[in-house]
């Protein structure tokens, strides 16, 4: 046990003893110096490997967040992190690199589009996240949103957003969009990543189906 945690029970048994006793500040704050010394300690004895490759086995989905230059020349870039925030009013969230190039044009338009892959789509992905900005949309065949951004061809699902509001997080910017329209596109499953690499979604009603129809028989 640590002596930050003894210190605790210690204070703890101490105040059972005599519920009247006051608490000693000078107690009080060595308990606050033992929490912020072991939490900086924990923060330090994080990995930076060890830390990517633990969260790389929470599977994300794989969003292509899109928008267009003063010049109407698509950018894009692929993230994991796209999210619902509120329904009232509706509000939309990612998390991008600061350093990102798409980012800053995103911001600059004040607008974005994000685009929810389907599962046949890993090549666009991979196209999307690298490469120099303005060659990614190569061969890529997209049509303007009601905002003007890129809705690319074959996705699951897309929403239409203003940037509401970017929060510098760490070395992130947390990107709060304001959901202007939404669209299911097709009833394709999804695009994952999961520990490093991409997969498709398959549901277990999928599955059951598939069985009672005889279909996972087919090829045997």
């Amino acid at each position: 046990m640590s002596d930050g945690a003894a210190h605790f029970r210690t204070a703890a048994h101490s105040r059972t003893a005599d519920p009247t006793a006051t608490a000693d500040p000078t107690a009080t704050a060595a308990a606050t110096a033992d929490v912020d010394v072991d939490a900086a300690a924990t923060a330090a004895a994080v990995d930076g490997r060890w830390f990517r490759d633990v969260l790389g086995n929470f599977p994300t989905s794989v969003v292509a967040i899109t928008t267009t230059d003063v010049g109407a020349r698509p950018h894009g870039m692929i993230v994991g992190t796209f999210t619902s925030v509120s329904l009232d009013p509706p509000l939309v969230s990612f998390l991008a690199d600061r350093s990102s190039t798409t980012l800053r044009t995103i911001r600059t338009a004040g607008r974005f589009c994000a685009n929810a892959l389907a599962g046949d789509q890993e090549r666009l992905s991979r196209k999307l996240a690298s490469g120099p900005a303005l060659e990614r949309f190569a061969d890529v065949t997209w049509r303007a949103s009601p905002l003007g951004d890129p809705v690319l061809d074959g996705v699951v699902a897309w929403v239409d957003c203003t940037v509401e509001q970017a929060v510098e997080i760490g070395d992130h910017l947390l990107v709060v969009g304001r959901v202007r329209d939404l669209r299911v596109e097709s009833m394709k499953t999804p695009l994952l990543f999961f520990r490093g690499g991409y997969g498709d979604y398959l549901s277990s009603e999928a599955l059951l189906l598939d069985r009672l129809v005889g279909w996972d028989e087919t090829g045997r």
